[in-house]
């Protein structure tokens, strides 16, 4: 094993590995794979792209050494964004809801980010507040829902990673949709290299934002914000396929049983979503992207 200059050069190493456990539970015709993206600190795959975005931002000169950066997330790229803040050396600030737990709220202070807290919870509202703390502390806004940035870390990381080792042995890739810049960007690779791969975005039943469904509150964390993200480019998905909670909790809570692998609830959605695919017929070898890891403390 080489000595790595950087931790972030492991996690940009995500293994592809063969479900056999679950396959075989469920009488599957075919070993369902799994991309494992949650190599980093805070166990999702939101490490390498806050690292990412944090470097074409600095490349193209609009954040500069100690400019400090804003962004309206609670959730896992909040964290994850903390963390690269931290090893960077930019001050982080992220706007919150007021109906965050205190017990989340700390914890995000604990990374390091400083909090801002909105009364409203909408993400437009959100969105506002944190446009006017960068233009307060003169900071870099992140805007990972609608910055391109986004969806180019996938187009020059995950996709490549998902086609160089499965390429050959799959014909669908499954994706949640968060942000919108994982399915936007893997789709936009590996339509350019192999057009007949299927890509499947999936989405929790309960909060059917991208098929016009539904919009409710749902247990899946990191897919299903209610509303159709501007990373989103609808024209590379084929399909779009709905989970419920249940249904994503039971799947990865049997990968855990049957693989060893500690999914969590927005990987089992789409290992759910791509057991739907093989029993209507519409994939045989599928491929499920697994954005986070279950976490034990």
């Amino acid at each position: 094993m080489p000595i790595l200059k950087s931790y972030y050069q492991d996690v940009y190493r995500s293994p592809v590995v063969r479900l056999d456990g679950y396959s075989g539970r469920h009488a599957l015709a075919a070993s369902v794979l799994a991309y494992l993206d949650f190599g980093g600190a805070t166990g999702t795959s939101k490490d390498g792209l806050a690292e990412t975005m944090l470097a074409f931002a600095a490349e193209r000169g609009t954040l500069t050494p100690g400019m400090p950066v804003v962004e309206a997330s609670s959730g896992s790229f909040g964290a994850a964004l903390a963390v690269s803040c931290a090893t960077t050396g930019h001050p982080c600030i992220l706007v919150v809801p007021s109906s965050l737990p205190i017990a989340r709220r700390q914890r995000l202070q604990e990374l390091g980010a400083k909090i801002v807290v909105s009364s409203n919870g909408s993400r437009k509202a959100m969105d506002r507040i944190a446009q006017q703390t960068a233009q307060r502390y003169n900071a870099y806004y992140t805007r990972y829902f609608s910055n391109d940035d986004n969806p180019e870390y996938h187009r020059r990381v995950t996709g490549p990673q998902i086609l160089k080792a499965a390429g050959d042995a799959i014909d669908a890739v499954v994706i949640g949709v968060g942000s919108g810049g994982t399915v936007t960007g893997v789709a936009e690779y590996i339509k350019a290299w192999n057009s007949m791969i299927r890509i499947v975005a999936v989405e929790p039943a309960e909060c059917a934002a991208i098929s016009g469904g539904f919009i409710g509150q749902h247990g899946i964390a990191g897919i299903g914000p209610g509303f159709v993200p501007d990373n989103y480019n609808p024209y590379v998905v084929d399909t779009v396929l709905t989970v419920t909670t249940s249904e994503a909790e039971r799947a990865a809570r049997e990968v855990l049983f049957f693989d060893g692998i500690p999914a969590c609830t927005s990987a089992g959605a789409t290992l759910a979503a791509a057991e739907q695919l093989m029993s209507t017929g519409k994939a045989k070898r599928p491929l499920c992207l697994f954005a986070g890891r279950r976490m034990y403390e």
